[in-house]
């Protein structure tokens, strides 16, 4: 019901443009954030389809090439498709596609709302744009709507919050499978650097998953060892900590998650899913 209800806005979409009105006047929307991409978004068989891209990015599904065959997994769900075939595998059960995946222009082109809606999205079609709006992160049964970031420099500092569920959800999950073994707080930490004592940490970053109300549900404070000692001094000191606040506790971590946080935070700002919210660097 819900897909030919679907066919029939395209349908009604189709009939009314304009001769001047194009795919490229097609908007999509995830989080309420307009996606831009380097393919456009097209209308075949009263079916909206869109590059992979947007499906692997922004709704935040590992994508796996093999020929003409591509697996996209989130989660406990794994969709297979191949190209130029109406037959998915949805965990394992064949199904059957309105819309076969194809390629343009070097990118393969999808069928938007069977990926959203297997991966949980709700879409929604009006004006033109499409809105899928994608399930959000879940934190000791409270819902995270943003994530915001903080970080200090030599004078004044910034925050910044994520909107996107995807990229919140990805980097909560490189926190929680990267952090090692409880541990002692450092003798010396905070913000500033200390070019006093061996063995301090300054914080990198602040991280605090919000809720609809903008509490904070959970946080997590990335420290980094200071090196501007000889190495021997600091034997036995690990390089990354991370400090879960809401338990105050303190754990290792690895240098190789705090980069892949910095990366995921660095793709949500280049896809419009960062915004700041203050910023008193001098």
């Amino acid at each position: 019901m819900k897909k030919g209800f679907f066919g029939v806005l395209v349908a009604i979409l189709i009939f009314s443009m304009s001769p001047s009105t194009s795919a490229a006047e097609i908007q999509i929307k995830v989080d309420r954030v307009t996606i831009v991409s380097d393919a456009e978004p097209e209308i075949r068989n009263d079916r909206m389809m869109v590059p992979l891209r947007v499906i692997s990015e922004n709704l935040g599904a590992q994508v796996d090439w093999s020929h003409s065959r591509v697996t996209l997994t989130k989660g406990n769900m794994k969709i297979v498709l191949n190209l130029n075939s109406p037959i998915a595998e949805k965990n394992g059960e064949k199904v059957y596609l309105d819309a076969k995946p194809y390629m343009k222009n070097h990118r393969m082109i999808v069928p938007l709302r069977f990926i959203a809606e297997t991966f949980g999205c709700n879409v929604n079609y009006s004006n033109l744009t499409v809105t899928i709006d994608t399930k959000p992160l879940v934190i000791d049964g409270v819902r995270v709507k943003a994530l915001q970031y903080e970080y200090h420099m030599t004078m004044g500092g910034v925050v910044q919050q994520v909107t996107g569920n995807a990229y919140n959800e990805k980097i909560h999950n490189v926190m929680l499978e990267n952090k090692g073994r409880e541990v002692e707080a450092p003798a010396s930490y905070s913000w500033s650097i200390n070019l006093d004592t061996p063995g301090s940490y300054y914080k990198a970053g602040q991280y605090d998953f919000l809720d609809e109300k903008g509490n904070s549900v959970k946080r997590y404070d990335i420290y980094m060892l200071e090196r501007a000692f000889p190495d021997e001094w600091l034997l036995g000191y690990p390089d990354v900590l991370i400090y879960d606040a809401s338990s105050d506790q303190w754990h290792l971590f690895s240098d190789q998650a705090r980069q892949a946080i910095d990366a995921l935070m660095d793709k949500a700002a280049k896809k419009g899913f960062l915004k700041m919210v203050s910023n008193t660097v001098a």
